[in-house]
């Protein structure tokens, strides 16, 4: 007989927000599985049928089918809207030219 284990899920729906749901499985349970106890998907109309989503644990991409191990936390990745290379460079265009400043050798004088 396998007892239970507690697991954390969490998700952010946008910047510097986050639901964290801990939501208690059957041993051997997958990631998928914990996605599915947590309530998630109900709360947030984005995670149903949604493709690109990405799961991690201990900040490792995993496989939905990926085992859970007492303690995990399950962090639910959305997919990017912007190549962060991009949107860097729009931050840059977007300062303009008195807004950059080159800097040269590493100390300050």
């Amino acid at each position: 007989m396998s007892l239970p284990m507690q697991v954390e899920v969490a998700f952010s729906p946008g910047p510097r927000q986050i639901d964290r749901v801990r939501v208690t499985l059957a041993a051997g349970a997958s990631a998928a599985q914990a996605l599915a106890a947590s309530g998630l998907v109900a709360r947030h109309a984005e995670l149903v049928g949604a493709e690109g989503l990405a799961f991690g644990i201990g900040g490792r991409l995993v496989a939905p089918d990926t085992p859970m191990q007492p303690g995990d936390r399950l962090d639910i990745c959305r997919p990017l809207k912007v190549d962060p290379k991009e949107a860097r460079r729009q931050r840059y265009r977007a300062q303009g030219e008195g807004g950059r400043r080159r800097v040269s050798g590493s100390r300050s004088r």
